[in-house]
C-alpha cells in the first residue's frame, strides 16, 4: 500500500487488497466466506445505500445479523462516513433503548467523506450506573494501533488472525479489523467453541490467535480431554482482556510449541499501553514495557507501595464518551494525558507494574490493598482457577478480606482447606493482605468479555442478598 491519508482510514486498505489479491480469503466463519474482492463489493453497496438514505451520523449495528454480516455492515457504515456503534446482542431491550437514545445522531445525509480524525466506532464498557458507557474513536487511533501491533509483534501479526469472540468486545473487533487492514484476513466464530478453535488452529489457516485468558484455559482443558497432539501451525498468540495465569504457560507452550506468546495491557479508551513476551518467572504484577509510541507518567505516588495513577500519552487514545456523563469509572484527562484510573509504578528496568484499579482498592487496618495482587497469588495455586477478593465491613479492621474461589478442573484430590490457603498467601504476601474467610463459589460470575465479574460477586456478599439462592458457597474456615 502507498503511504498517505487513505491508510489512516480503517477500511481503506480493503480496496487495495481487493485489487492485488482479490481472490484471497478476507473473512471466514464456519462454511461461509468472503474474498477481498467480494468484501469490497459488499461494503461498497452498503455504503452507497447509506449515502442515499437519511441514516443518522451514528448507526447501531443490528445484533441479529450473523458474524460476517455484522462485520460487513460495520465496514459499510464507516465507509459511508458514518460512525458504527457496536452493542452487545444480549442487552435487554430496555438497555438497548437507553443506548440508542444516547447515540450522537448528528446530521442526516449528506455526510462528508471520512477523514483520519473522523469518528468511526462507538464501543461499550460497563458503567458504574449499570448502563453501558459508550466510548468513541476516530480512524487514526486504530490505524496507529495496527502499526504499533505490527512493529512490536512482527510479521505474524499481519497474517490471518483467528478472533474467536464477539465484535462487541473491542479486543476481537480490533483483531478482525487488523486482519483486514494488513491483508492477512480473519476467521470468526458465531460462538466460541474450544473444540472448533483447536480444529481451526490445526488446519494452519490462522497462524495468529487473539484471545482472552479464559479462552486459552478452555483450549487447554479441551486439548487435555482429547489427548490432543501439539499444534505446530500456530506462530503467535496475543493475550489480553485480563491477567494471564502464567503458571499455565508451560502447558500452553506444550500445546503450541512454535507460538510466540505475548501479553499486552491496555484499555478501551487507550488501546495499547504495554506488552511483554510471557514469562512464568516474571512477577504477577508486571505487564511489560510501553509500546514505542506510548509515553507513561505515574502521578501521586503512594509512599508505602510506590503506586500512583498511570497516565498515558499516545496517538491511540479515544475521543470521548457517549453518554455516561459523570460516571465514577470514567477516564481522567490532563491535557494530552489520559488515565483509566489504574494504579501502578515503573521498575528499574522500565517495566510497568500494575497495582490495580483505583475503584477496587480496599483499606484494611489502615493500609491500602489492591485485590488484584491477592487474586494473582491465589490463582498461582494449582487448585484454583479463579479468585475474587472482596472486603466486608469489620468494626476492628475497617474491612475484612474475603476470597471467593473457583476450583480448577480435575483438582479434587489436591483441594486445600482454609489453613493451607492462608499459609500459601503468607508465603507471598504481607500478613494484612491474607484473606480471613474463603468461600467456594460453584457458579462463577463472568462479564460478557470473559473476565471475572467482581462487582456481581461482591453483590453476593451483601447482607440483603440471598446468596444461597444465587450461588452455592461453602465456608472453608470459621475464623473468629
Amino acid at each position: 500500500m502507498k503511504p498517505g491519508q487513505a491508510v489512516d482510514l480503517v477500511h481503506a486498505p480493503i480496496a487495495h487488497w481487493a485489487q492485488v489479491r482479490g481472490d484471497a480469503s478476507a473473512i471466514r466463519c464456519g462454511e461461509q466466506s468472503l474474498s477481498f474482492a467480494q468484501l469490497q463489493r459488499d461494503l461498497s453497496l452498503r455504503a452507497a445505500a447509506l449515502m442515499d438514505s437519511q441514516a443518522p451520523a451514528t448507526v447501531l449495528i443490528d445484533g441479529s445479523l450473523c458474524a460476517i454480516e455484522r462485520l460487513v455492515d460495520f465496514l459499510g457504515i464507516i465507509a459511508s462516513g458514518r460512525c458504527a456503534a457496536v452493542g452487545d446482542p444480549d442487552w435487554p431491550l430496555a438497555v438497548r433503548q437507553k443506548v440508542l437514545a444516547a447515540l450522537p445522531m448528528g446530521p442526516t445525509a449528506p455526510i462528508s467523506a471520512p477523514l483520519p480524525d473522523s469518528p468511526f466506532y462507538v464501543g461499550y464498557t460497563s458503567g458504574s450506573s449499570g448502563t453501558p458507557k459508550g466510548y468513541r474513536r476516530h480512524h487514526r487511533s486504530w490505524s496507529e494501533s495496527f502499526r504499533a501491533c505490527l512493529q512490536a509483534f512482527g510479521a505474524d501479526a499481519g497474517s490471518c488472525i483467528l478472533a474467536p469472540g464477539r465484535d462487541s468486545h473491542s479486543l476481537f473487533l480490533f483483531g478482525m479489523l487488523l486482519g483486514l487492514w494488513s491483508g492477512g484476513g480473519v476467521e470468526l466464530q458465531e460462538h466460541f467453541s474450544a473444540g472448533a478453535t483447536l480444529g481451526i488452529l490445526r488446519s494452519a489457516r490462522t497462524p495468529c490467535l487473539i484471545a482472552v485468558p479464559s479462552q486459552l484455559l478452555m483450549l487447554l482443558e479441551a486439548a487435555s480431554r482429547q489427548n490432543a497432539r501439539p499444534i505446530e501451525a500456530l506462530r503467535l498468540i496475543l493475550v489480553s482482556g485480563s491477567r494471564w495465569m502464567r503458571k499455565r504457560t508451560p502447558e500452553l507452550r506444550t500445546l503450541f510449541p512454535r507460538a510466540r506468546i505475548i501479553e499486552f495491557y491496555g484499555a478501551s479508551e487507550t488501546s495499547f499501553i504495554a506488552w511483554m513476551d510471557t514469562d512464568e518467572q516474571a512477577p504477577d504484577n508486571v505487564v511489560g514495557r510501553p509500546f514505542a509510541n506510548v509515553q507513561l507518567r505515574i502521578d501521586a505516588h503512594d509512599p508505602v507501595n510506590g503506586a500512583g495513577l498511570i497516565y498515558v500519552r499516545s496517538p491511540m487514545l479515544f475521543m470521548d464518551y457517549v453518554g455516561g456523563a459523570g460516571d465514577a469509572t470514567a477516564a481522567l484527562r490532563d491535557g494530552d494525558w489520559l488515565s483509566v484510573r489504574d494504579l501502578g509504578s515503573l521498575d528499574s528496568q522500565g517495566r510497568l507494574i500494575l497495582a490495580g484499579r483505583q475503584n477496587r482498592m480496599l483499606v484494611t487496618l489502615g493500609k491500602n490493598l489492591f485485590p488484584e495482587e491477592v487474586e494473582a497469588v491465589l490463582e498461582r495455586h494449582p487448585a484454583i482457577a479463579a479468585a475474587s477478593v472482596q472486603g466486608i465491613a469489620d468494626p476492628l479492621r475497617g474491612l475484612q478480606l474475603v476470597a471467593l474461589l473457583r476450583w480448577a478442573p480435575d483438582c479434587s484430590d489436591v483441594r486445600p482447606d482454609a489453613l493451607a490457603l492462608k499459609a500459601w498467601c503468607r508465603l507471598h504476601l504481607e500478613g494484612f493482605k491474607t484473606p480471613r474467610i474463603f468461600l467456594l463459589c460453584t457458579c462463577w460470575c463472568w462479564t460478557a468479555s470473559g473476565k471475572t465479574d467482581h462487582l456481581a460477586l461482591a453483590c453476593k456478599l451483601l447482607p440483603e442478598g440471598d446468596a444461597s439462592n444465587a450461588i452455592e458457597t461453602a465456608c472453608l474456615s470459621a475464623l473468629p
